[in-house]
């Protein structure tokens, strides 16, 4: 593996941001955001074809071709000083390790002293919910800033993944780093949260003592949240109508039997927290399908949910080989 470095970095840089892909792109998001309204231009590539082999090939109008390796590229921001780091897609084990420490080793060849990276905080709340930004550093004295930045320190958990293991790196070498994570709903890991990665964007404006412009950004937000709030809504239409009809069964109910009903039907966010982690359960072990398919049928969520649960079957046809995929690069609470 080797970076190909761009001769116009000709001075020292303070500041690295790194990212990946990751629960709601969060990271990634901030990073690419970034780096395209302050005007980064490439310079360097990082060569990770090795840690990459195909296990298909693409075809086009009758030609096979193994498909071209992630592209992993480093930016270079002239105002502020700045580098962007983005990695087209994840590995574990050894080879995330040693694509971590090349990129230390550039980052310290070239100045830098600040690493930052960005993820998802995955949490059982509504797409409501103000966005909160929670923060992991290397050294005491970077913690101490947390606080000027709107940053809330992490008081326990895990971060798994690149994201997670570059800090860590960092931190062998006594090098500042942090992590900021910005909650999301769990419910939505899968979809790209425009709104967490501007919290995080936000965060690195204070810190860098710069401005973005969000307007893009913005349209993004409102796009996401109509989407996450219709499918919020339609939730909550099938809770209703489950309330609705155990009444009308039941005639009048005294105020201790409503309100064990009510403890019965969950606020639709913390239902749809609940599913998720029975499809990430059932991601790992497809024994457990029935499990989920009975939780979508006793809130009558299945038709929903209906094409992603049966998705679940044509991946585990079309998977090759039963080796693990790389772990996300966002935490969870612990415990």
């Amino acid at each position: 593996m080797a970076i190909e470095t761009d001769s116009r970095i000709d001075r020292s840089i303070p500041v690295l941001i790194a990212g990946w892909p990751g629960m709601g792109n969060v990271g990634i998001g901030a990073a690419d955001y970034m780096r395209r309204k302050l005007d980064a231009s490439v310079c360097a590539r990082m060569d990770v074809s090795r840690y990459f082999i195909p296990d298909s090939i693409e075809v086009d109008k009758g030609i096979g071709r193994i498909p071209s390796p992630p592209v992993h590229n480093i930016y270079l921001v002239d105002d502020p000083p700045l580098l962007v780091f983005e990695g087209e897609t994840q590995v574990g084990g050894q080879a995330a390790t040693a694509i971590a420490d090349e990129l230390l080793d550039f980052a310290q060849q070239h100045g830098v002293q600040t690493v930052y990276t960005g993820a998802a905080f995955a949490s059982p709340v509504s797409y409501r919910e103000p966005v909160k930004v929670f923060g992991v550093a290397t050294n005491d004295r970077l913690r101490e800033t947390f606080a000027i930045h709107g940053v809330q320190p992490l008081v326990e958990g895990r971060i798994s993944g690149l994201n997670g293991l570059l800090l860590g790196l960092a931190g062998v070498r006594n090098m500042a780093a942090a992590c900021f994570l910005a909650t999301m709903p769990h419910y939505a890991v899968n979809t790209a949260n425009p709104k967490s990665s501007k919290a995080i964007i936000q965060v690195f404006e204070r810190i860098l003592n710069t401005s973005v412009d969000m307007a893009e950004l913005d349209q993004a937000i409102v796009e996401t949240d109509n989407m996450l709030g219709e499918f919020e809504s339609r939730v909550n239409a099938a809770l209703q109508a489950l309330r609705e009809q155990a009444a009308s069964q039941s005639g009048e109910q005294s105020g201790s039997e409503a309100r064990e009903q009510e403890e019965e039907h969950p606020e639709p966010h913390l239902l749809m927290d609940r599913i998720e982690k029975l499809f990430e359960v059932v991601q790992q072990d497809r024994s457990q399908a029935t499990r989920l398919k009975d939780e979508l049928d006793r809130w009558g969520l299945y038709k929903l949910y209906e094409d992603r649960f049966l998705d679940l079957f044509q991946k585990e046809k079309r998977r090759p080989d039963p080796s693990p995929e790389p772990e996300s690069s966002d935490t969870q609470p612990e415990g």
